[in-house]
């Protein structure tokens, strides 16, 4: 049973107009990630991240991101990208 008290990290996959981004997304145990960007307010915090552009070229890593809510096109879980 999940304990929605209990944080786990999801590895996401988020594209932006400029980027695509990999990382971890910090959330509570059982909630969907549709939820969860639902009750977001203005910015995602993504960990362990790495940044590249659209031609797949790397741009930078980072160990903390926070990503304005309104420049994300797509979220996906890792394993569906």
């Amino acid at each position: 049973m999940n304990d929605p008290t209990v944080r786990s990290e999801q590895d996401v996959v988020i594209f932006t107009d400029t980027f695509r981004i990999e990382g971890k997304l910090n959330i509570f145990s059982g909630v969907r990630l549709t939820d969860y960007m639902n009750e977001s307010k203005s910015f995602v915090a993504i960990t362990d991240a790495t940044i590249k552009d659209l031609s797949d070229r790397q741009v930078m890593t980072a160990a903390f991101l926070n990503i304005k809510l309104d420049a994300i096109q797509i979220i996906v879980p890792s394993d569906d990208a």
